[in-house]
């Protein structure tokens, strides 16, 4: 499921029970581009158990059989990301 950030916000709670209740994972998108996702505890821990392996594979392993070789590295930003939004309580004021 794709929901765009700023109806996310609005439906967080929601969002959160479904990924919880469902275990299906939504896609917070902006202008059509996946920015990040609500997974299910266990879907976290699979990722994190691949990639502390992939992490002991680029200390100096072989890559076992069966096993996919390593992607390319993603190249890193010149600049560091910032957040783009903030929480406003109701009533906030500058």
């Amino acid at each position: 499921m794709d929901v765009p950030v700023t109806e996310a916000r609005a439906q967080f709670a929601d969002l959160v029970n479904r990924v919880a209740y469902t275990g299906e994972p939504v896609k917070l998108t902006r202008r059509g581009r996946v920015m990040a996702a609500l997974v299910s505890p266990e879907d976290l821990e699979l990722l994190e158990m691949v990639r502390s392996q992939r992490a002991d594979l680029q200390v100096g392993g072989a890559v076992p059989p069966g096993q996919p070789a390593l992607p390319a590295e993603r190249p890193q930003p010149s600049q560091p990301m910032r957040v783009a939004a903030e929480y406003r309580p109701p009533g906030f004021r500058r």
